[in-house]
């Protein structure tokens, strides 16, 4: 594990756990920090950082922290031997907290005092609901804030219904999710590089997913952020190509999640088939997308007729279709 340091706490079993995930965020991990001891009320928090490399200092800045830490809170600082990768990493994170009740936070992003406290009177008041997520305060490198309640997925309840309807792949931000964990716990190991789309599938297969349109986080905008390296646009032709493999490669895993979760026995009828229909919806657009990468326009055919046959994917099969009357060389995938 690297190293570890664990406080005393005046709760022995609190309620909640916050999974502080760091890589290379040793200029911001104190900020994060700070943000997550000042819950109102007594929580977990578990500073995990995954192998960063050096000069970065973020595990021994939080490990300096945890060592002077007297409050409320159970404040555990760890990291692995190797890195793991995002999906990986919440894994073994998760199974280390004790809360029945998990919130994720990076750590280049801050809790709003308030956060945990509004988690639990939420989940208290719809013991149905499995996942819900905010919008988010958008801030920059320096931590100001650019925009108010950015991050909206465009829904405030949704069901498998409707995320199969909607087909625009729409899903909770990772960084603003809080969870009752056996959404990780009863179901099979996350795998790939992004959890938004598959946490807010895999919660769907119990019940609705909520928005709330009241930020708990501000959410630090800069070059790093994974999602956006994974749909990064710019760079020339290689970059398009580049872009194109990493999301027909994110649209894979969140099929390959979406049906190893729908078929495990904690799923209910009718949901496991509506999961498998949705793990279907990503997995033809992950297929079209490798054609329309790879394939002459021929190739492309079946995944349109495919994609017609779902609801949720009308829409940009007729755009593929008007596609194939444009030179390849003009495309812009």
């Amino acid at each position: 594990m690297g190293g570890e340091s664990v406080t005393a706490a005046a709760v022995a079993a609190p309620r909640a756990s916050i999974l502080l995930l760091a890589y290379r965020m040793g200029g911001t991990i104190r900020e994060a920090l700070e943000s997550a001891v000042a819950q109102t009320v007594p929580c977990e928090i578990i500073v995990s950082d995954d192998a960063s490399p050096a000069p970065d200092d973020g595990f021994a800045i939080a490990e300096a922290y945890a060592r002077e830490y007297r409050g409320p809170h159970r404040l555990v600082v760890r990291r692995n031997e190797t890195n793991l990768g995002l999906c990986a990493h919440i894994n073994v994170v998760a199974a280390e907290a004790t809360g029945d009740i998990l919130l994720f936070q990076a750590g280049d992003d801050r809790s709003h005092p308030d956060r945990v406290a509004r988690a639990l009177a939420f989940f208290d008041a719809h013991p149905d609901v499995a996942l819900v997520g905010t919008t988010v305060d958008e801030i920059d490198a320096q931590g100001a804030v650019i925009a108010r309640r950015a991050r909206d997925p465009g829904f405030r309840r949704a069901d498998q219904r409707w995320l199969l309807e909607r087909g625009s792949f729409v899903c909770l931000l990772g960084a603003s999710m809080a969870m009752r964990r056996f959404v990780l716990d009863d179901l099979p190991p996350l795998q790939g590089m992004v959890e938004d789309n598959m946490i807010t599938l895999r919660a769907a297969l119990f019940g609705e997913v909520h928005c709330l349109d009241e930020p708990w986080l501000d959410y630090r905008i800069h070059a790093g952020n994974l999602h956006g390296w994974v749909f990064a646009h710019g760079g020339g032709p290689d970059a398009k190509r580049q872009r194109y493999e990493r999301t027909l490669r994110m649209y894979a895993e969140i099929a390959d999640d979406a049906e190893r979760c729908a078929r495990t026995a904690a799923v209910p009828e009718p949901r496991r088939a509506l999961g498998l229909q949705l793990a279907a919806m990503y997995r033809i657009e992950a297929n079209a997308r490798r054609a329309m990468l790879e394939g002459r326009k021929r190739d492309w055919w079946p995944h349109i007729v495919a994609g017609f046959r779902h609801p949720g994917l009308r829409r940009k099969s007729f755009e593929r279709l008007l596609k194939l009357a444009v030179p390849r060389r003009f495309l812009k995938l």
